[in-house]
């Protein structure tokens, strides 16, 4: 079986740490290991995950050596990672048991080095486990196919649910930015002439605000997407604007449900 690199960053998040741990290591894909880079938490969380790592083999926690955001921790990871996979979850977010599996056996049938998933959407208080998580209406859809054109427009990758083949696309970093490394990441690899694959199947759980609501950290990120279009993808003013408006408009379409 193909061992999958699992990149988790953690700041200050021993209240929802736990869980998304949890769901890792009960995958039913065993072959993995889960690269934990602390941000320099100040709230118990790399204690929590010493625990985790003298229970499990597979819980591989470090320490960060300074703050550096997530995209540098992910990046910590990664560069740690021997696996012929790395997928991606946030330390607040859960995969249901069947990810890994189902998403490896869509990889390999449709010959697909870069892939991602549907996911569901949890209220912020949500306190369950993966195990225990009943099915919602709050379904975010993966698109079937999606061309570095596409993603341009609009962003359609759930970090939470990506992966990517290092056999063929090699280790890939994020770029170092404050915001929106993740996006930036897909696109570099998109530019390549890789398209992305969409399993229409929803297998992770994303930790968000109450449907109907359009958080200030969703705002704030319009003006880091205006920097990723002009200083990455180094687009003119005419398709930053178009390329900004498509990823304004998913903010608050995703915002309803």
């Amino acid at each position: 079986m193909p061992l999958v690199s699992v990149v988790m960053p953690v700041y200050n998040s021993a209240a929802t740490l736990g869980a998304a741990v949890r769901s890792v290591l009960t995958q039913t894909h065993s072959d993995l290991e889960l690269l934990v880079t602390d941000d320099q938490s100040s709230d118990g969380s790399m204690d929590l995950l010493r625990e985790f790592a003298e229970q499990d083999e597979r819980v591989l926690p470090e320490s960060a050596p300074e703050r550096g955001g997530a995209g540098r921790a992910r990046n910590l990871a990664i560069q740690r990672a021997r696996g012929d996979y790395i997928a991606f979850l946030d330390s607040d977010d859960m995969w249901l048991p069947e990810k890994i599996e189902k998403q490896l056996a869509f990889a390999a049938e449709g010959d697909a080095p870069l892939t991602f998933t549907s996911y569901y959407k949890m209220d912020a208080d949500y306190d369950g486990e993966s195990t225990d998580w009943v099915p919602n209406g709050r379904v975010i859809h993966a698109r079937e196919h999606v061309d570095y054109r596409a993603m341009l427009v609009r962003d359609h990758i759930g970090a939470l649910t990506a992966m990517y083949d290092r056999k063929v696309l090699g280790t890939r970093l994020m770029p170092e930015m404050r915001k929106r490394q993740d996006y930036a990441l897909w696109l570099s690899i998109m530019r390549d002439g890789v398209d992305a694959r969409g399993l229409d199947e929803p297998l992770a759980v994303y930790r968000a605000h109450r449907a109907g609501s359009l958080s200030s950290n969703k705002l704030s990120l319009v003006k880091y997407n205006w920097a990723l279009y002009r200083e990455h993808e180094h687009l003119s003013v005419p398709r930053a604007t178009r390329a900004l408006a498509g990823a304004v408009w998913q903010s608050l379409r995703n915002s309803r449900i």
